[in-house]
């Protein structure tokens, strides 16, 4: 599976994304948008995929988009211009698999949008998370602020997107945005491993955890939090693997005694 610039392959059930444009720092344009959103489309439709990785070729992970195209110039609006570039990020936040970003290098603006939009940011010693966006006089954009204050909260938000503060991949890790940093040569192999991870649980199971995270978001009820998972708790006890992984630790405890 490949496009001109990405590329993807399957390793251990984990869909690795490569953004392979390092002549411009994998920056998006819209065809690389158009390019990322169908191979996702195709992952998505494997079987034996179980979680997403997005990497940068080279380099640096994706230093933001080519907003050249804005202005009328394609005979669209800015907002319709707007859109298509965040397709190359938000297909990933849509994703019903779980997602790693694994920060190769620099991140900003877009790029940056693209680590936001993961449910698991994993940062190389190389790493930069620039957002960048007042510096350029343009408005932050794809959900930026919105992602940001949700995961590191508001002072570390107004840090990095008012006060311009660039954050490598150990502050990072610090203030919460990255979940670990490693050095580069362990990135994509760590990256990989959790992924793995997660592919190594039924698909629906998984898929469904996931979308009962984002749920619980907007409770603030533990009565109502409890009959949230219990839908879908109960529905697992029925499959076959929750069945076939019990009688196997069943097994196992019968032999260690």
């Amino acid at each position: 599976m490949s496009s001109p610039s990405v590329r993807s392959e399957v390793v251990d059930g984990v869909g690795v994304v490569t953004l392979d444009a390092p002549e411009r720092r994998n920056a998006f344009v819209l065809a690389m948008c158009d390019e990322a959103a169908a191979v996702v489309d195709e992952l998505e439709a494997d079987p034996s995929v179980g979680a997403l990785v997005v990497t940068g070729a080279g380099s640096a992970f994706c230093a933001g988009a080519d907003l050249s195209h804005l202005g009328g110039s394609h005979g669209t609006s800015d907002e319709e211009g707007l859109l298509a570039i965040y397709e190359g990020f938000l297909r990933f936040a849509r994703s019903p698999l779980p997602t790693i970003a694994a920060v190769n290098g620099a991140a900003v603006g877009a790029g940056m949008n693209l680590a936001l939009a993961c449910d698991v940011r994993l940062a190389g010693a190389s790493a930069k998370f620039d957002t960048r966006f007042l510096n350029l006089g343009i408005h932050p954009g794809g959900g930026h602020t919105w992602m940001m204050r949700n995961i590191v909260g508001p002072q570390a938000t107004a840090a990095t997107v008012l006060f311009g503060e660039v954050l490598d991949g150990a502050e990072a890790e610090r203030v919460g945005l990255a979940w670990r940093c490693v050095p580069d040569d362990e990135l994509l192999p760590l990256a990989i491993e959790m992924g793995a991870r997660a592919a190594s649980a039924p698909r629906e199971l998984v898929e469904r955890t996931k979308a009962t995270i984002g749920d619980v978001a907007a409770i603030t009820d533990h009565d109502v939090a409890v009959r949230r998972e219990l839908v879908d708790q109960a529905w697992s006890v029925g499959q076959p693997a929750f069945k076939e992984r019990l009688v196997a630790l069943q097994q196992k405890i019968s032999r260690s005694s």
